[in-house]
């Protein structure tokens, strides 16, 4: 059953209000779609999910341009100089390719788990108060 244009327009004002702030998007995006009475089970919900969720993303790399692109070149000069890799855009951005690989490791081997037994609303609201600050 297609997704009507109402919830739809609910998501994704859901989506932009929550993206930006210290809380979980996809957490309260997967509330307001069990309070919409969606089944968020199957591959619909969440490759909504996913697709609304780029839009932040883009808007965040618009941002944030400057900045990656700086440590982009980072890393790219860190691949040809010991001592670029000691300036601090160098350093994290190797600290972000570090730090990237442990989760997708996870993320790739749990895949399954995290698309079906981790959107319960049980544990995403366990999640988000266990997480809240």
């Amino acid at each position: 059953m297609p997704l009507e244009l109402w919830k739809a327009t609910v998501l994704g004002i859901v989506e932009g209000l929550t993206e930006f702030l210290p809380v979980s998007s996809t957490g309260h995006l997967t509330i307001a779609e069990k309070l919409l009475h969606m089944d968020i089970s199957g591959p619909g919900p969440t490759a909504f999910t996913a697709i609304i969720q780029v839009g932040a993303i883009i808007a965040a790399i618009i941002y944030f341009w400057r900045d990656i692109w700086r440590i982009i070149l980072g890393f790219v000069f860190g691949l040809f100089s010991a001592r670029a890799r000691q300036e601090p855009d160098g350093r994290l951005a190797l600290f972000v390719i570090i730090g990237t690989i442990p989760i997708a490791v996870v993320g790739l081997a749990l895949k399954h788990v995290i698309e079906n037994d981790l959107r319960s609303l049980w544990v995403v609201a366990f999640g988000l108060i266990g997480g809240a600050p």
